[in-house]
């Protein structure tokens, strides 16, 4: 009796636990099919169906006058789903015959016709939703490709999977490189993609993807959010002057082995950026790795003593005719020796101040300071007259990573101000700024003493409309008294024309300027090493008129000298005289009075058309010309000072491309090969477009203006 009681509640415990354990299951689901449905219905949702980002195409950085500097280029990734759920199989037998023919002779010709067929076959049977056809299609490529039999029927019909991406592209590569900039994952935002990084990205759009397999695919051809366009920049930059420039500079270092330099063009009287080349001297070549006209304050050497000989005049403490004893080129401070570079100084012990500055005296400037502003604790005042012309202070550029100047404080410890700080100072040591910062003082002088702000971008543009302009901004109205500005203009004529840069004097273009010369690895201690210098040359052009100002620097000059007038400024000179020819409003007419009306203008150069046409207008007109290129069908036409010249113009034939100065039958022929529909108004040459040269062409209308 005992073990058939025993034996009975064993029964009864497990029939009322297992009852418990499922009526437990059963409330569970329950909870989970009423309480909790939609909750994990949307989980469970969310492993195969999601929203990604679409990235939207970013903004172009265009030139002064319309070229692209950047621009965001499209391209397809072109996939195929042999299993869409919308694809009959009554189509796919019919048609993947052909489907594999067009791949194999026009996408990808690594399979042959049958091995594309049994692929695609392989791949039906086999269940796979994503094949990859391209991965970077071009817009014409993929246009194409949309037309291939099967892939026209869409991507539910046809299986046909289009992502579309974009990568920045620059079509004059090293020009400007560092300037304009990027903006990469993972790296520090650089130039002015980086500056202006909100207003060219614009908005992301949204995308629904579903999971197939490992791979996620667009649920739709449409995005569920559109992506919004970003904005355009349009610089300062000048093409033909950075060319110039660059094209100098790369040309100094490589004749004096410098490790690297820069140069910057400036127009003076708004301050605009007309070309900043920075270029590195390495083993691979030379390249544009780094901003040094923005970002690295250095001492500038000579050039700073325009600041010094501006302070001393402006404080009423010297006449240009006044004598000064630069004792032969050697002078010693506090223990501390002073030597002048110039050979000139060597044979000369009293001369004017004017003399003394046009042969870059560090003894003659040097003794002014220190006699002045060293006695009677008056360092301070020349300190302060410094910042008062503009001097010590970032100029605010919209670019990132413009570097701190320096300015010792008169007597400061914490600064190491010691007894040769103010005239070591006086001559450019002891004291660091940028070349652009430099530019900036002079470009004041230029300006006859209205200091400019710097600036590289001239508006933001969407769909052509301007949507923010920048003006020129004055930083200093007025750096020093009109007298000291014309004066010290009359010292940076001097120099050029009687002083350190003699030799460099053009027949083409006048220019007045400052050579200067910086050892960078002098020591008090240690000097048993191989000297390093710094070669520099300020200036502005044309001398009487200023209308650019331009610095040069180079760094560690090794070979044929590494005096500023023997490396920065013939690079100067190039860049000059380079600007003078191509700039025809420079030109002063040699027939100014009494010139007949139908010779009353200026050619103006840029004019783009058929090259042949262009050649039998010369032949024609008996004019000469030269034939720049060697096979190209359009060209840009340039005049030059004793003929015309030719140059290649290469058009994208997935872009709109400008067609601003070109004859209507040119014109016509560029658009419509391109799709456009092209609607025009007036006669004579296209003076606008409706539609902005480097948007993708996709068929639209686009208006010409024409006058």
């Amino acid at each position: 009796m005992d073990i058939r009681n025993e034996v009975l509640s064993r029964v009864y415990i497990t029939f009322f636990v297992l009852c418990g354990f499922s009526l437990f299951i059963f409330a569970r689901a329950v909870n989970i099919s009423v309480f909790e449905g939609d909750k994990w219905s949307a989980k469970g949702d969310s492993l195969y169906l999601k929203y990604i980002p679409v990235q939207a195409e970013r903004g172009n950085i265009i030139a002064d006058s319309g070229e692209l500097l950047a621009s965001a280029l499209p391209f397809f990734e072109i996939r195929f789903d042999p299993n869409s759920t919308g694809m009959k199989a009554i189509h796919f037998e019919r048609e993947v015959d052909s489907l594999a023919y067009c791949l194999a002779n026009y996408v990808d010709n690594s399979r042959n016709h049958f091995e594309w067929l049994e692929y695609l076959k392989y791949h039906r049977k086999k269940g796979t939703r994503n094949i990859l056809i391209k991965k970077e299609a071009s817009l014409s490529e993929k246009n194409e490709i949309q037309k291939f039999p099967l892939f026209s029927r869409g991507q539910y019909k046809g299986g046909l999977i289009l992502d579309r991406k974009s990568k920045r592209q620059r079509p004059f590569s090293m020009l400007a490189h560092r300037t304009i900039g990027y903006v990469r994952e993972n790296a520090q935002p650089v130039g002015l993609e980086g500056y202006f990084d909100k207003e060219l990205a614009g908005s992301e759009g949204m995308r629904l993807v579903q999971r197939v397999g490992r791979d996620y695919i667009p649920v739709s051809d449409l995005d569920e959010i559109e992506s919004v366009a970003g904005k355009d920049i349009k610089t300062t930059l000048n093409v033909n002057f950075q060319d110039i420039a660059q094209s100098e500079l790369i040309k100094g270092l490589k004749k004096h082995d410098a490790d690297f330099g820069c140069a910057v063009v400036m127009e003076v009287q708004t301050g605009a950026i007309k070309a900043i080349a920075n270029v590195k001297n390495s083993e691979s070549g030379f390249w544009e790795n780094y901003n040094y006209a923005v970002g690295t304050a250095v001492e500038q050497g000579s050039t700073f003593k325009l600041a010094s000989i501006m302070s001393l005049l402006e404080d009423k403490k010297i006449e240009l005719e006044d004598l000064i004893n630069i004792e032969n080129g050697e002078t010693a401070f506090f223990e501390e020796r002073m030597v002048d570079a110039s050979m000139a100084c060597k044979d000369i012990d009293t001369t004017t101040i004017r003399r003394a500055f046009e042969l870059s005296s560090n003894v003659g400037i040097a003794k002014l300071v220190q006699h002045y502003y060293g006695t009677n604790n008056k360092a301070g005042e020349f300190v302060e007259r410094l910042k008062k012309m503009g001097l010590g202070e970032k100029t605010g550029i919209t670019i990132l990573g413009e570097a701190q100047p320096y300015l010792k404080e008169a007597y400061s410890k914490k600064d190491n101000w010691s007894g040769i700080s103010l005239p070591w100072m006086s001559i450019g040591y002891e004291s660091t700024m940028t070349p652009l910062q430099m530019l900036t003082f002079y470009n004041g002088v230029a300006n006859g003493g209205k200091m400019m702000k710097p600036y590289l971008v001239d508006q933001v543009e969407e769909f052509g409309e301007t949507v923010r302009k920048f003006k020129p901004e004055v930083l200093l109205p007025k750096m020093a008294s009109s007298k000291t500005i014309q004066l010290v203009q009359d010292l940076l004529l001097g120099v050029v024309e009687n002083g350190t840069a003699k030799k460099l004097k053009s027949n083409r273009v006048q220019f007045a300027g400052k050579t200067g010369t910086a050892q960078t690895n002098y020591s008090k201690i240690d000097r048993s090493s191989k000297l390093k210098y710094r070669a520099s040359f300020a200036g502005y052009f044309p001398a009487d008129n200023p209308k650019y100002s331009v610095i040069v620097m180079v760094e560690n000059p090794k070979v044929f000298g590494f005096y500023g007038s023997q490396v920065a400024g013939p690079i100067f000179k190039g860049i000059a005289e380079g600007i003078f020819e191509s700039e025809m409003d420079l030109h002063v007419a040699l027939n100014e009075k009494g010139i007949p009306r139908r010779v009353n203008s200026k050619m103006k150069g840029k004019h783009v058309g058929n090259k042949e046409d262009f050649k039998e207008i010369f032949k024609n007109l008996n004019i000469p010309y030269r034939d720049n290129i060697a096979e190209n069908k359009w060209v840009q036409l340039q005049p030059r000072r004793d003929s015309l010249n030719l140059y290649p113009k290469i058009f994208s034939e997935e872009l709109v491309p400008n067609v601003v100065g070109m004859g209507l039958k040119d014109a016509l022929h560029l658009l419509e090969s391109r799709g456009l529909k092209v609607k025009t108004s007036g006669v004579g040459k296209v003076r606008l477009q409706s539609i902005k040269s480097g948007t993708a062409a996709k068929g639209q209308s686009i208006w010409l203006t024409l006058k």
